[in-house]
């Protein structure tokens, strides 16, 4: 019997008919007015939080305020709430415009882009782009068989963990709106010149043979056309998915930063983190490659650690090094790349993220 063949074209050109709206749909004016409605009582209630966590140690559980207890406890108590607010916000903002870039119409935008220009883009679309680590071997078939060009790929793989809107949340709620900032500039840099360098390569041939052997159409990407309403709803099972998954990181990696941060003696993190120790910055790395957290759980305890007087550039390699490079990824990548690709990926971004440690803590 012969094999059944199917026209690859005609597959291609049939396209879905648009799904039919239920109910009645929010014009865009409506739903500016329900998400401006919604921000206001978030900033009521956010700016709250301080005086409400003072006022339950302190009045309600009548701790002393120089207590290493009521200090760690006020701590968990102002963080938990803020952290999960600011996430919870994000979170359904960002739900919402990736609703406008998922990731068959990022891999159709990347399809054909040069190198460069290709890696800018990749990395910056990895922003906004759904992606864990289960996730990394269907993008990489996804974007290599579409014809995105190897070294701009791994610019999105590199990016799209490590520069997520968790991340930049827990730090700008943490840590500020600057060291977020330069997290961002950093973490985009360590994507795009990384994925440039393994382009540069040319290590197309260490990719299994059985990924380069498949063919997709790249332009056979169905439009979607959505409402607000659905947008919106998009955005809030994006909050009920990412939060509901996250928040008991986050309460954990608060309670060990509150944890260090009413007991532990200020300053003496900086013997063991600190600038004075050139060591830190590799250990740092070395240990955070093996480990398996996300930013949920690791942004709490990077906090604690900078007010005890460990180094930014120290904590913040430790911090990259754990979310960019971590075991599960490495182990889920080996299906689709071979051993060497697998060690020239970690290898190169191991050495941007060292240059970000040493110049961090050289210059502030």
């Amino acid at each position: 019997m012969e094999p059944l063949e199917l026209n690859h074209h005609e597959t291609t050109q049939e396209k879905p008919e648009p799904p039919q709206e239920t109910g009645k749909s929010l014009s865009l004016p409506q739903a500016i007015l329900l998400g401006l409605t919604g921000l206001a009582l978030w900033v009521v209630v956010y700016s709250q939080l301080l005086p409400l966590s003072k006022y339950f140690t302190f009045e309600l559980l009548g701790l002393a305020p120089t207590a290493h207890l009521s200090e760690a406890v006020q701590f968990f108590v102002y963080d938990t709430p803020k952290v999960l607010m600011l996430l919870t916000l994000v979170v359904f903002g960002v739900g919402i415009i990736r609703t406008f870039f998922t990731p068959e119409r990022t891999r159709k935008i990347l399809a054909g882009k040069r190198e460069s220009a290709g890696n800018v883009l990749a990395a910056g679309l990895g922003i906004v782009t759904p992606f864990c680590s289960c996730s990394a071997v269907p993008l990489f078939i996804g974007f290599v068989t579409a014809g995105i060009p190897l070294g701009v790929t791994f610019s999105f793989l590199i990016a799209a963990p490590m520069v997520n809107e968790i991340a930049l949340v827990l730090l700008f709620g943490l840590l500020g709106w600057k060291i977020a900032a330069l997290y961002l500039v950093t973490g985009l840099l360590v994507a795009i010149v990384a994925g440039w360098t393994i382009g540069r390569l040319g290590m197309e041939n260490h990719i299994e043979e059985w990924v380069l052997t498949m063919r997709t159409d790249a332009n056979a990407v169905p439009d979607e056309r959505l409402s607000w309403s659905e947008r919106l709803g998009r955005g809030w099972e994006s909050v009920k998915d990412i939060v509901g998954k996250v928040w008991i990181y986050v309460v954990a990696g608060i309670a060990v930063g509150a944890a260090i941060h009413g007991y532990v003696p200020e300053g003496f993190m900086a013997s063991i983190m600190g600038k004075g120790a050139w060591w830190s910055v590799p250990a740092a790395v070395v240990l955070g490659i093996p480990m398996y957290s996300n930013a949920a759980g690791i942004v709490p305890i990077i906090h604690a650690l900078l007010e005890k007087g460990a180094a930014l550039g120290t904590v913040l390699a430790f911090m990259m090094s754990v979310i960019a490079l971590s075991l599960p990824e490495v182990v889920i990548l080996r299906k689709v790349l071979k051993p060497r690709l697998i060690g020239t990926f970690v290898g190169v971004v191991g050495c941007g993220i060292l240059l970000v440690g040493y110049l961090f803590n050289l210059i502030i």
